[in-house]
This record gives structure tokens, sequence and C-alpha cells, in this order.
């Protein structure tokens, strides 16, 4: 199976319940908390097209670059996911981002990581784009943000 489509989205949510219930609702907000998420590796296929987001019919497997972050209350957390193309668009390249951290920190480490992946490949990459989250979860509550690359089933 080679994805031809794909999209980004991003989530954030907090519940006084759970991290789960937290994680339930950034799906949600995301657009695909109807979806079984099936966790993938970071390789845009040639020719795969980005599209805006797409509702996917309920209970479908969808393979998905996943960057997820849970949080307790008074915890700054992030997720976010960054993408690019080889310069020669024979393929694409993803890397994703989790951590205690803010929108600044979030996008250089997710930059440092990009720029590595192309690194050890050897190749050149064209502009890099994100999608990112950053939540400061408030007290009595717990946290959950989100930033995924959807492969369109």
């Amino acid at each position: 199976m080679i994805p031809k489509e794909f999209f980004i989205t991003s989530g954030k949510a907090i519940s006084p319940i759970s991290e789960l219930n937290a994680f339930d609702l950034a799906l949600k907000k995301a657009g695909i908390g109807q979806c079984n998420l099936v966790p993938v590796s970071s390789i845009l296929p040639p020719k795969c097209k980005n599209r805006r987001w797409r509702k996917i019919p309920a209970g479908s497997i969808t393979h998905a670059v996943i960057a997820r972050m849970d949080g307790s209350e008074g915890t700054t957390i992030g997720a976010g996911t960054a993408w690019a193309w080889e310069s020669e668009r024979k393929y694409g390249l993803v890397a994703e981002a989790h951590g205690y951290m803010d929108a600044r920190a979030l996008k250089e480490t997710l930059r440092w990581k990009i720029k590595e992946m192309a690194k050890i490949r050897g190749i050149q990459i064209d502009k890099i784009n994100y999608r990112m989250e950053v939540l400061r979860v408030p007290m009595d509550n717990y946290g959950c943000v989100i930033s995924t690359l959807v492969y369109v089933p």
C-alpha cells in the first residue's frame, strides 16, 4: 500500500478526569477521533499530495505519523510535526517532536530533527513546513496536545 494523499491536523484539550480523556478530546478536535490510528514512520511517498482535512469513515484503520504529549496541571506541553520534500520531489520526510516545551523550542527541535534526517540520507530538502500545538495545562486538569500527518485511507 502506497498512500496517494495526506493531510495535517492537530488538536489540544484538557480534562479534569484523565490524560486519556484529554487525548480523546484532542483527537476529536483534530477531526480524527473516529479513526483507529496506526503509527507509522516518517517517509512521504513520491507524488503523495497534501490535501485539506477530509472526514474519514468511523472505525477506519488509519495510518498516521503522530506527535503526542500529555501533561498535568501547571505544565507547558507541546507536540509538532514538520515535513519537507527532497529537492527533486522523489520523496518527503516527516519529523515529529513532543515534550515540555514552548512553540519556539518545539519548532527548533523539529527543524534539527528533519535536517538530521536529510543529512543521514544524503539529500537536500526544500522548504520545511510545520504544524504545532502548545498548551499550558490549567490547575486541576490533565492536558494533551497532538500533531498528526494522516494518510488518507
